[in-house]
């Protein structure tokens, strides 16, 4: 069966569960159901897409680290400089290190083989290279989760839920 996105009482996504532990939200009052699937549970129950908790939950800010895998998934295994997706891809320094840039959220993208030698140690405008979105730090760990779910036609519910995500 599927994932179900779960949104604060507030229509924040607030994490991604299991269908069965959202039918026990729901059956318990805890929750309302906003989506649904085609798919039938029970005889008159729907498989839950997208589900909203009645109570607001406070959740504490949690920090992503900052290594490869994570830059990669922010942007979304593309080069930042001409979209190339696939395996060939580095991790760019979008102010060289030579030149005082560091290994930040903001100074670092995906990019492919091709485009690094040709930017080489130069920032983009020196090197006539444009960056398709400017990186920044992510500002949660759900950002990552949802970014996997909804890639392709996967879970196309969800979307006007995450917006801006």
């Amino acid at each position: 069966m599927g994932k179900v996105l779960v949104l604060n009482a507030s229509y924040e996504p607030l994490n991604i569960t299991s269908w069965r532990r959202a039918v026990v939200l729901l059956i318990k009052g805890k929750a309302e159901q906003l989506e649904n699937s085609e798919r039938l549970i029970y005889a008159d129950f729907p498989l839950p897409s997208v589900i909203r908790l009645r109570h607001y939950v406070r959740v504490p800010y949690k920090e992503i680290p900052l290594t490869r895998r994570n830059i990669l998934e922010r942007d979304r295994h593309t080069c930042q400089y001409c979209s190339y997706k696939g395996e060939q891809l580095t991790l760019d320094h979008v102010l060289p290190r030579s030149r005082g840039g560091g290994d930040t959220w903001e100074n670092l993208v995906t990019a492919c083989v091709r485009c690094n030698v040709k930017k080489g140690n130069r920032t983009p405008r020196e090197a006539q290279m444009s960056l398709r979105h400017s990186p920044r730090r992510p500002y949660s760990s759900l950002q990552f989760e949802l970014v996997k779910h909804t890639r392709g036609n996967l879970n196309q519910e969800w979307r006007k839920y995450i917006i801006g995500i």
